[in-house]
């Protein structure tokens, strides 16, 4: 487990009492929950479910050096309306599953150490739209947090849309019991700069601690010189940082290959699988006119010989996945569960993070959020606002 050792049950401060009692689904499923970390930015397009699926593997990866266990870890997909994030940890194309006690998340790892759920695991397609208006928004955010089954967790990351919306507020109004904290993530513009101080104040409105500031997109790194191209300038995010009393967490420079394995994840994973069960694939893997069994392959994703054995051990108490998102709120299914295995796709992804040139420096940065989650915890635990 994790150095940040709290417990994100309800506060007990003296001003609990004089707001409603936390919804008791909720308080349940986040009981065991030690880390409530809120990745935000008033900005669009600054690159935040990037940084929530690198926080989410780092975190992932990393063990606790007293008791040797890795954390556990999961990420909650709160964009309802760009769901990003299965693609990004190479779980496009999953099924949640219903349990007796609840929704079963998404696993990227046989160890189950990274669980997952987004709205786009429930759509029929991955390219339908979800238009809904805030009433709509606010059950479903309610219901990932009552229905999702996490169990233990280190931290539980939340993805969510830029700005101060809807999906924000109902957050806020679900968590304030349970101790969140947040990390904003800007680029250097001074567009995202100024959309960013919104979030920040929005921040002080609410009540929720930052535990500090990302400037991601910090640069362009040649991957054939290595020289570093500040395309959109540098140090706006540490300046703003600075000049707010906010502790910089530190800079990210686009990285190409960070790009490849969030974007190209589906096709190494099935390359991989094919060639240890036949070998080199052909040249015409890719090749839309050659339509035989690779290219089927390539839209599902078989898995490998322990891969399936694995998976199918770990789901046959389970009677189906979930039907695709027609309405909030599905009707439960009476039987009792086990959690899916990790696919070939998502340990494929995993390992390719750990190859690129980004993963040192985010685990820099995160160790410095679980530094700042630490003592977050620790105040809070003391009773300090």
């Amino acid at each position: 487990m994790s150095a940040a050792t709290s417990t994100a049950g309800p506060a007990t401060s003296g001003s609990a009492s004089a707001t409603p009692a936390p919804d008791p689904k909720i308080a349940r499923r986040l009981q065991n929950v030690k880390n409530l970390i809120i990745v935000l930015s008033g900005k669009g397009g600054v690159g935040k479910s990037s940084v929530t699926s690198q926080l989410a593997l780092s975190l992932a990866s990393q063990s606790d050096p007293i008791t040797g266990l890795r954390n556990k870890v999961g990420v909650l997909d709160v964009d309802l309306t760009g769901p990003s994030i299965p693609r990004m940890l190479g779980l496009d194309g999953q099924a949640v599953r219903q349990s007796s006690d609840g929704w079963v998340p998404v696993y990227a790892d046989r160890e189950q150490s990274l669980a997952v759920m987004s709205v786009g695991f429930l759509l029929r397609s991955k390219n339908d739209s979800v238009v809904w208006r805030g009433p709509k928004k606010n059950a479903m955010i309610k219901q990932f947090l009552g229905d999702v089954r996490w169990g233990p967790l280190d931290y539980l990351i939340l993805d969510t849309p830029p700005g101060t919306s809807d999906e924000h507020i109902s957050l806020l109004e679900y968590l304030h019991h349970f101790n969140p904290s947040a990390i904003m993530v800007t680029t250097p513009q001074a567009l995202s700069l100024a959309d960013n101080l919104r979030s920040l104040d929005f921040t002080k409105k609410v009540n929720l601690p930052l535990l500090g500031l990302v400037e991601n997109m910090s640069g362009y790194v040649c991957p054939h010189c290595t020289e570093c191209t500040n395309v959109w300038g540098k140090g706006g995010g540490e300046a703003l940082a600075g000049r707010e009393g906010l502790r910089f967490l530190g800079r990210i420079p686009i990285d190409p290959g960070l790009v490849r394995v969030l974007d190209d994840a589906k096709e190494e994973a099935t390359k991989a699988v094919h060639e240890a069960k036949m070998g080199p694939m052909a040249p015409t893997f890719n090749d839309p006119s050659s339509g035989n069994s690779i290219a089927k392959e390539v839209e599902n994703l078989q898995l490998t010989k322990e891969d399936a054995q694995a998976q199918a051990e770990s789901t046959s108490s389970i009677t189906r996945p979930l039907a695709p998102l027609s309405n909030v709120a599905p009707p439960a299914i009476a039987a009792e569960s086990s959690t899916p295995a990790g696919t070939a796709l998502s340990r494929t992804i995993i390992q390719r993070y750990r190859d690129s040139a980004t993963f040192p420096i985010f685990q820099i940065i995160t160790s410095k959020i679980i530094q700042a989650a630490a003592e977050h915890a620790h105040q809070r635990t003391a009773g300090y606002p």
